[in-house]
């Protein structure tokens, strides 16, 4: 499992910018004053091997009783207590304030492992003004700079250091044992039924409000010989912990799942149609890498205008998908269930299997014949040879020269040739171009 580090902190004093260095992306909306974040923002981040998973909060008022603030430090709340690790984070320059305090004395009763990190200390390593940090009980501060990256390394180590890695948990592209079917998808679209459905018992709590689950349950599973184990994602924490009613989406434990996942099953709901939170969690799941299944729940609920809505919808927002096999199911009517069995095995055939240099080197070699990429310049790429570099994921690694002007559009162009020959359906195809190195260049 990927550990959980949440930055906790008051408004302003550079969370979202740590956000940003810590996950290497811009996800994150920074602007120079105070309240910008709001929601819990959830990014990917890996230091060498490890990764870990980093959620950005609001400005935390701890004291908050009324308002946007009392939203805001109730999300804050909830990022602690799914997080494994928290970073809290002052600002050298602006000193410490009566709020770092208060946040202070509630991260003490959480029981969660905190580091301090004094951000904005560009050039101040060894100021005086860190010592005053030491007030908060919190141990010592670890100075950074979110804008420019200083510091940022050693502050992740520290948090992660009491997490074991180990490198087997994080390969889920094995080929024995029994497949890891994770069912993903929005909060009451049937996930729980659908399980129970294949089960033929009810081994979980299906219940008409969103947030049933509590947690990602796994269940051993066994059908026409190939053993499953099937992942019912969900991941609102035991009661005494939650503080919200209804949480409006279990991310952590989803994104965990989805990690561990060799396929996933991402699940739609018919009668509500695509939403941001769709095609949120099919955009973790095309950057896992992970095999992925559509099926399109309660489809028997809908009349054949809304049907061709929600094709139309499903073409638009999630095009990015379209190599996924789409299905349409009655979980609760046991409808259309025995095509999908089909498509998650094909799927992750698909995304185990093996491909032979001399194949692909042929199959590259007759695409260049058929279209040869742009010329760049006075060059044009050269592409020699391909091999494969990964499964499950499936990654494709060419070889040649001056491939680092070959287009995006011929990369697609060269995965659809691979996909054809070798039938993938339902696993993103990974295509990495690597140059020979020129022996003249330094001469």
């Amino acid at each position: 499992m990927k550990p959980v580090l949440a930055l906790v902190g008051r408004p302003n004093v550079g969370k979202s910018t740590l956000f940003n260095r810590m996950t290497k992306s811009r996800d994150a909306i920074v602007a120079d004053f105070a309240g910008l974040t709001r929601d819990r923002h959830y990014g990917d981040g890996r230091l060498g091997d490890r990764e870990f998973i980093v959620v950005d909060t609001g400005g935390f008022e701890p004291t908050a009783e009324s308002g946007i603030f009392k939203e805001m430090a109730k999300q804050t709340r909830q990022a602690v207590a799914e997080a494994d690790a928290v970073v809290f984070v002052v600002d050298v320059r602006g000193g410490l304030s009566a709020q770092d305090h208060d946040i202070a004395r509630f991260l003490r009763t959480t029981g969660k492992k905190v580091v301090l990190a004094a951000n904005k200390a560009e050039g101040m390593a060894e100021s005086p003004l860190l010592g005053e940090f030491y007030e908060l009980g919190l141990g010592e501060p670890h100075p950074v700079s979110a804008a420019h990256g200083q510091g940022v390394r050693s502050l992740i180590e520290a948090a992660l250091a009491d997490f074991p890695f180990d490198d087997e948990d994080e390969a889920p592209d094995q080929t024995d044992g029994p497949i890891r079917l994770a069912v993903a998808g929005r909060p009451n679209v049937g996930k729980s039924t659908l399980i129970n459905t294949w089960l033929g018992e009810e081994r979980l709590v299906a219940f008409d409000l969103p947030g049933t689950t509590r947690d990602a349950i796994h269940v051993p599973f066994e059908r026409n010989g190939q053993k499953f184990e099937l992942i019912d994602t969900a991941g609102l924490r035991r009661k005494g912990k939650v503080f919200e009613a209804i949480e409006k989406f279990s991310v952590v434990k989803t994104l965990q799942a989805i990690a561990d996942a060799n396929v996933v099953l991402l699940l739609l709901d018919a009668t509500q149609g695509v939403t941001d939170q769709d095609a949120h969690i099919a955009g973790y799941i095309l950057d896992s890498g992970r095999a992925v299944v559509m099926a399109v729940n309660k489809w028997d609920a809908v009349d054949d205008y809304q049907k061709q809505t929600l094709q139309r919808s499903i073409e638009q927002r999630l095009a990015f998908l379209k190599f996924a096999p789409l299905l349409h199911i009655s979980a609760k009517k046991r409808q259309g269930l025995a095509p999908v069995w089909k498509a998650i095995a094909d799927s992750h055939a698909s995304a185990t299997r093996k491909m032979p240099t001399p194949v692909l080197t042929r199959l590259l070699l007759e695409a260049v014949e058929h279209q040869t990429p742009k010329r760049a310049g006075m060059f044009r790429p050269k592409l020699r040879y391909a091999h494969q570099g990964g499964m499950n994921p499936p990654i494709i690694v060419i070889h040649g020269n001056s491939l680092e002007h070959v287009t995006e559009s011929y990369k697609r162009y060269l995965e659809g040739r691979f996909r054809e020959h070798f039938k993938l359906v339902g696993t993103p195809l990974r295509i990495e171009m690597r140059s020979s190195r020129n022996p003249f260049d330094e001469k």
